[in-house]
């Protein structure tokens, strides 16, 4: 496999930034050619473009830091101009650090780009980023939700004795329709008023999350069932798994093979042997999100296909077992 130094006649690097981007351009051996600084805006996109076909008119390359967040306008452009995009890291620092800046981060990312062998392609729009923005949505109201609940738990805990003997035969999804629907007790203290009210208004904030994040699923689950409809048929993947595996893979061609995705995912084993020790160690890195919804799978229909492991050595073996601590 070649480096993209030997495929391209320049790297265009881009630093992104929220109201401005820095671009340089560098030769296929990565000798400076130009810089440039404009404005995150389309006028700004366009000059880029303008830019870097004046300073690489051959085969060029932009190697874009950030291209799913302040890139994205900019990425979303020059895919539409048919021009070649690849998304890079942060620039790695040096150990003798020469200084930062926009316009130093702009030449590393397009120097580092054409060394590497493996390039990222950025992650496409339309179904997978309306996906993505339902995904995060939701997420946002379960944390939201979960927080609420917490919130409710601990004003049981310090409420007046009376209401914790009414709340206590409750799980907490009854604790929560209870609290929802208890009414102002105007003969109660002031205290016991207040914890009402506030039991009252942070349920009903939780009954209101709850629904919200069900709407958001069944839209992620008929948004999944028009793109992929095949992945709902597999055991163990629900409309939420689904919606993430095709937000992380993107597309056809963006990973090379079953092990890199399985690399993204962060579920391949890193070897960690030593000497005559052979073994291997969970990987750490990757999606974590898509990592937190492949972990069910194994499990799922494991009855049906996996033998039975016995969980309690045969007869004999106990036997030999008992003889030999009796020896001992």
């Amino acid at each position: 496999m070649t480096v993209l130094a030997d495929r391209v006649d320049g790297v265009i690097g881009v630093d992104t930034h929220r109201d401005t981007l820095t671009a340089a351009a560098v030769t296929a051996v990565g000798g400076l050619l130009g810089q440039l600084v404009v404005a995150a805006d389309a006028a700004g996109y366009q000059r880029l473009l303008d830019f870097a076909r004046a300073r690489v008119p051959g085969r060029r390359c932009f190697a874009v830091e950030g291209a799913g967040s302040y890139g994205a306008g900019l990425t979303r452009l020059l895919v539409e101009r048919g021009e070649w995009v690849v998304e890079v890291d942060r620039p790695k620092r040096p150990a003798r650090r020469g200084g930062k800046s926009d316009a130093l981060d702009a030449v590393r990312a397009a120097r580092e780009a054409l060394a590497q062998e493996r390039l990222a392609a950025p992650r496409r729009r339309g179904d997978r980023e309306a996906l993505r923005v339902l995904l995060a949505t939701r997420q946002g109201a379960v944390t939201a939700r979960t927080g609420a609940i917490n919130q409710l738990k601990a004003l049981i805990v310090g409420a007046p004795e009376q209401l914790r003997a009414e709340l206590r035969r409750y799980s907490t999804s009854g604790q929560v329709g209870y609290c929802a629907g208890l009414r102002d007790r105007p003969t109660r203290s002031l205290e016991h008023r207040m914890t009402v009210s506030g039991l009252r208004s942070t349920a009903l904030r939780v009954q209101f999350l709850t629904a919200e994040a069900s709407q958001l699923e069944g839209e992620i689950g008929r948004l999944v069932g028009a793109v992929a409809p095949w992945l709902l048929e597999l055991p163990g993947i629900g409309p939420i798994s689904a919606a993430q595996v095709l937000v992380s893979w993107s597309h056809a061609g963006r990973l090379r093979s079953e092990a890199a995705f399985a690399a993204l995912a962060g579920v391949a084993p890193i070897p960690a042997s030593s000497g005559q020790v052979t073994r291997h160690r969970l990987n750490r890195g990757g999606d974590r999100q898509l990592n937190r919804r492949c972990i069910p799978w194994p499990w799922c229909g494991c009855a049906t296909t996996q033998p039975r492991v016995p969980t309690r050595p045969a007869a004999g073996a106990m036997a030999r077992a008992h003889a030999r601590s009796d020896g001992a």
